[in-house]
């Protein structure tokens, strides 16, 4: 849970949303898109497999599962980007900025839909959302933002403000929990309000920190938890071909969302079909989101194991695809091209004009020669 709790953390702090300016209409394009088709698809899918299933609480499984195929997960891309060195980039920067856009959209659906499903019997405590949230933003912020000041005169991440930090992120979440919303989105929203604007060492300070804790030692436990709730061996022939539709919707919606949001916004096909190919990465937070569907009893466990392997699916396809829709050449490219900008350099184009061979001109005609 601790693990949990930090992935969640290091999610919404690594989603900043200051990449979309400059990019508003192509990332709101692309990630409106990528959610709206994906959901929908969805939505239709799961109508049918609660009838093969007999499942009641149809709604609510329902408005899960779309919400489960539309989601993109921005750490897994993003690493995928700075391992290639494609954050540079221009194609990088939207589609960074997509992701962020689809990320924030997409888990302030699920809170609603969990904090419905799951509030039991403290509904009335869903009313001092809004109040957390303005405290969150108004409160914590402002706080928050002291610690960068701190930070700069040590010279260093201290115990002291890296306490601070963590204590106001398990308050955040024992809040939410207390709330009727799962403790993941506390955290998540803990990380979306951090202070980004002067706080550059001291984010990527606390980044390196919890992600050694959490990344190395806590999150392969979180794994294996989830990993022993898959079963495969009962999944029989009627389970494969329900993979093999849960698959087709998953990538058909995702895959055509993305690239439809970014042909109306302008992107030419190919960088539109790159920018799908990583949108279409789901990750650990598809597999964060179907656990807590699990938790919840909205999800049952065959579908749980299908959804899982669909998640594994799409996310080892996005670097195939990616490399299909953007050759080495296009890349290495799009990189000198960045290296160039930011030298402040201009690239220099060389133009070469055939005017003629002058040994096989005639002895009527003259040779032109171009100095």
């Amino acid at each position: 849970t601790i693990g949990l709790v930090l992935f969640m953390f290091i999610v919404g702090y690594e989603v900043d949303l200051r990449l979309i300016r400059g990019r508003e209409r192509v990332a709101a394009s692309v990630s409106v898109c990528s959610i709206i088709l994906p959901l929908g698809l969805g939505i239709l899918l799961a109508l049918w497999l609660a009838g093969r299933h007999h499942m009641s609480g149809v709604g609510t499984f329902a408005l899960f599962f779309g919400i489960a195929m539309s989601v993109t997960a921005f750490p897994v891309l993003a690493r995928i980007l700075a391992d290639r060195g494609l954050h540079r980039t221009r194609i990088g920067g939207l589609a960074l900025a997509s992701a962020a856009v689809d990320d924030v959209i997409a888990w302030s659906l699920l809170a609603v839909l969990v904090a419905v499903a799951g509030a039991g019997g403290h509904q009335a405590r869903l009313l001092l959302a809004p109040l957390y949230l303005a405290v969150m933003i108004l409160v914590v912020r402002p706080v928050l933002k002291r610690l960068d000041g701190v930070y700069r005169r040590q010279g260093r991440l201290t115990p002291t403000v890296l306490a601070v930090v963590l204590a106001g992120l398990l308050l955040s979440c024992y809040v939410t929990e207390w709330m009727g919303i799962k403790y993941i989105f506390g955290a998540f929203l803990y990380g979306l309000i951090m202070p980004r604007e002067t706080a550059g060492d001291l984010r990527q300070d606390i980044l390196e920190r919890l992600e050694q804790i959490s990344v190395l030692v806590l999150l392969p436990v979180f794994f294996v938890v989830a990993g022993l709730k898959v079963n495969l061996s009962g999944i029989g022939l009627a389970g494969l071909a329900e993979l093999g539709v849960i698959m087709l919707v998953a990538i058909g919606g995702k895959f055509g969302g993305a690239f439809t949001g970014g042909r109306l916004a302008g992107v030419p096909p190919r960088q539109a079909g790159v920018l799908a190919a990583l949108m279409n990465t789901r990750g650990l937070t598809e597999i964060v989101i179907l656990s807590v569907g699990l938790q919840l009893g909205i999800l049952p466990e065959s579908l749980y194991t299908l959804m899982i392997v669909m998640a594994i699916g799409t996310t080892a396809m996005a670097g195939p695809l990616l490399k299909l829709f953007y050759p080495d050449r296009l890349m290495r490219r799009d990189l000198a091209e960045a290296d160039r900008a930011r030298l402040g350099l201009v690239a220099g184009y060389r133009v070469v004009a055939l005017i003629g061979r002058p040994d096989a001109d005639g002895p009527d005609r003259k040779s032109t020669r171009l100095n």
